[in-house]
């Protein structure tokens, strides 16, 4: 049996794939990589400019401390006491905290040491002065990495052939880099917060009207629009429809295409109330004739005499008669399906109505196999009992009249897992045509030569299958291949109207 259950695809957000992010995700994520690139390139031209001030600053007092230094030295004969007869670099006024000063005379260190916080001399290592002994004369400004911290270090020749060596400590340069990095960093990490959170509030207002058209889009996708009047009343508001912004001009747009879109509906609708009154009208009005045509046939046949191509004639024109009796008959059942007027609705037992209907096309049909699939329990549905029997009438109908003798046709009822009920009447005829499916249930639509009947059809039972079993509420389908095709209807059992009637009443807008 079919399934005729269908399972709904939620399209899930992958947020491995931008493609699939709302565009004011986009659009804030955006904005914040814009902010973090501006920040990034502020915080880098900053520190760079900063490091270039500090650097000239410290290398202003490095020059002077380093020309103390050196005017501080005088000849060798005045200072006997001295290891180098020449005063030690430190000594000279002025010095600040952290000063260092070393004397080198060709390779060997002849005094090195720092001023420390109090203003005490503190010798240098071995290590340090192998660095001193190491840096380059006359080259400027250079930093090095020593045991007490990282010094800016310059090495100068003096007038009686040593070398002095004066450097200031980083420390403090290094602290107020460190200290501007954090400030940028901090700063910047409350822009990006105040960045997203005011962005999304401006992006979600300015894409409001936006929204206002898909949903709108939305609503008019979800109208029946194929067939019956439509109301297509939904437009998109005044304060989303302004042509003098970009998407006021879209939303202007769509209303005056859902403008024209509902006249043409209109024009369609009146049109086919045209045709479908002038059915209807047509089919009573034929009905007169078409019973007096019949009544004095069977009169002529009951008090005339006639030969025997008389009599064929005469019957000929009384099943012809008939026939145009049903196809009046079935015309005037679709007009007024068209029309929707109301059901005379009851419970209706359908597995007893498959009984019965299945019983009497046995026999009419007895060179058919006819079989049941039917559950423990009844299964009891709301409907016009006249109609759902002309439904599993004209199933069963198409099955006898495509089908040659001996085939088997199975009807069973079933429910589906939603609780509806599913009726399905399945042969093992020839099948049909994979391009005729589509239009199987249209009006006039004949498969005669696709299937081996020996019965003509009008076309018009399988249409009238559709519209009865929409006018309950329910849904049709044909699966057909060689060898089996199957009709299966789907029908809302009683108990699924009182529930769809009980959430209406607890919803919240009821």
């Amino acid at each position: 049996m079919s399934a005729l259950s269908g399972v709904a695809r939620s399209q899930q957000r992958n947020w491995l794939n931008p493609s699939t992010w709302h565009l004011r995700t986009r659009l804030v994520l955006v904005a914040m990589a814009l902010l973090v690139a501006i920040c990034g390139a502020v915080g880098v031209v900053s520190y760079a400019s900063m490091d270039m001030v500090f650097n000239k600053q410290l290398d202003r007092q490095l020059e002077q401390a380093s020309l103390r230094a050196d005017l501080f030295g005088r000849p060798p004969s005045s200072f006997p006491n001295s290891p180098t007869g020449r005063p030690d670099p430190l000594e000279a006024r002025g010095q600040a905290a952290g000063t260092l000063s070393a004397r080198i005379d060709g390779s060997t260190v002849r005094s090195s040491g720092l001023i420390d916080a109090r203003g005490n001399r503190v010798s240098l290592s071995a290590d340090d002065e192998q660095v001193l002994l190491a840096l380059p004369t006359g080259d400027g400004p250079v930093d090095r990495s020593l045991s007490n911290g990282d010094y800016r270090l310059m090495a100068v020749k003096t007038n009686y052939g040593d070398v002095i060596v004066t450097g200031l400590p980083l420390a403090d340069k290094q602290t107020a880099e460190a200290s501007l990095v954090w400030t940028m960093v901090l700063v910047s990490l409350g822009g990006l917060v105040v960045i997203g959170l005011v962005g999304t509030v401006i992006i979600r207002r300015t894409m409001r009207p936006l929204e206002q058209l898909s949903d709108v889009a939305t609503k008019v996708s979800r109208l029946p629009l194929d067939a019956g009047e439509v109301a297509l009343a939904v437009r998109v508001p005044p304060s989303a429809s302004h042509p003098g912004t970009e998407v006021g001009s879209v939303g202007h747009a769509l209303n005056q295409m859902l403008n024209n879109v509902s006249s043409a509906l209109e024009a369609r609708q009146e049109s086919e109330t045209k045709v479908r009154q002038f059915v209807a009208d047509a089919s009573h009005e034929l009905r007169t004739p078409l019973t007096a045509i019949r009544g004095y046939t069977e009169l002529l046949r009951m008090t005339e005499t006639f030969t025997d191509d008389g009599r064929k004639s005469l019957a000929r024109v009384q099943s012809q008669s008939e026939r145009m009796t049903t196809l009046v008959e079935d015309l005037l059942l679709l007009a007024r399906l068209d029309e929707g007027q109301p059901l005379k609705v009851t419970d209706v037992d359908l597995t007893q109505l498959v009984v019965e209907t299945v019983s009497d096309e046995k026999v009419m049909a007895p060179d058919h196999i006819w079989q049941l699939q039917l559950p423990g329990e009844p299964v009891t549905v709301r409907g016009d009992a006249t109609q759902l029997h002309q439904v599993l009438a004209n199933l069963l109908s198409n099955a006898r009249k495509h089908t040659d003798p001996g085939t088997t046709v199975v009807t069973g009822v079933m429910l589906s897992a939603d609780g509806s009920a599913v009726v399905t009447v399945t042969d093992n005829g020839p099948g049909i045509p994979q391009e005729f499916q589509s239009r199987i249930f249209s009006r006039f639509a004949r498969a005669d030569a696709a299937r081996s009947g020996s019965e003509g059809t009008s076309g018009l039972g399988l249409s009238i299958v559709e519209s009865i079993v929409q006018a309950h509420g329910g849904s049709v389908e044909v699966t057909s291949r060689p060898g089996r095709t199957e009709f299966a209807l789907r029908l809302p059992t009683a108990t699924t109207e009182r529930l769809q009637r009980i959430r209406q009443d607890d919803s919240p807008t009821s």
